[in-house]
């Protein structure tokens, strides 16, 4: 089985040598999708050899990052794809463990989950993103018929042959609304494997309007909604998504 291990960057100096060096014990087939850093990280990367590097111009976005990997994966005839960050909230030890769930078969996604057990030494997160997380992972698994306890965990391992049914087109930080509606569209198997909560930086930021956490929250509902509507299903109406919006998690 030939498995990628994919990693979006975006001005990740602090962490991007340390972090691949971890990530090279333990996958020999590594890509770097480096989303238009302007920091010392696209000059790391050139000593940070053997991996492939993905290079954009300027900041595109957390999902057009993704989708490139999946597009890299599926062009070089991977069978996995294994998705992780690079901020040193992911934990390289981890990959052998989605690896296995990927070798058991009987799933096209494994998703890192957070929240889906108690790990030890795990932090604290920010009190706006555990809201937002539960309060998005709560209406996908209403809306959506899953189980879900973490919907926004990156650290995942994707079946490339699966990814090809899918249509992903979602640029920013809001791109798991629209991969959590074509994956049950299309009848995705998804299995959650716990990994451990870690906050390095509780003042990093998503940018713009986004760091406004109810604009972020009404921006993944938008999202949400409008991938809903794409694949004919019946999209949130705005008294349901008022509700939620205002649900104490």
């Amino acid at each position: 089985m030939r498995v990628l291990v994919a990693i979006p960057v975006f001005n990740e100096d602090r962490y991007i040598v340390a972090v691949l060096d971890r990530v090279h014990r333990f996958a020999s087939d590594v890509l770097v999708i480096d989303d238009g850093s302007t920091d010392a990280t696209p000059d790391l990367l050139r000593d940070a050899r053997p991996l492939a590097v993905i290079r954009h111009a300027r900041n595109l976005g957390y999902g057009r990052s993704l989708i490139d990997a999946f597009a890299f994966a599926q062009g070089r005839r991977y069978d996995w794809v294994v998705t992780m960050d690079c901020d040193d909230q992911h934990e390289p030890d981890a990959i052998p463990r989605f690896v296995a769930e990927a070798q058991a078969g009987g799933c096209d996604i494994v998703s890192g989950s957070r929240y889906l057990q108690a790990m030890p030494d795990s932090d604290a997160p920010p009190v706006d993103r555990r809201r937002i997380n539960a309060t998005m992972t709560w209406l996908i698994n209403e809306s959506l018929g899953l189980s879900l306890t973490d919907a926004f965990c990156g650290f995942k391992a994707h079946r490339v042959a699966s990814l090809r049914r899918l249509r992903l087109d979602v640029p920013g930080y809001a791109f798991p609304m629209q991969l959590w509606v074509q994956a049950a569209a299309a009848g995705l198997r998804v299995r959650e494997l716990p990994v451990r909560l870690i906050y390095r930086d509780y003042s990093r930021q998503f940018g713009g309007s986004l760091d406004d956490a109810e604009i972020r929250l009404q921006h993944y509902l938008d999202v949400f909604n409008q991938e809903l509507r794409r694949v004919g299903w019946t999209a949130c109406n705005s008294e349901r998504c008022s509700q939620i919006h205002a649900t104490d998690f």
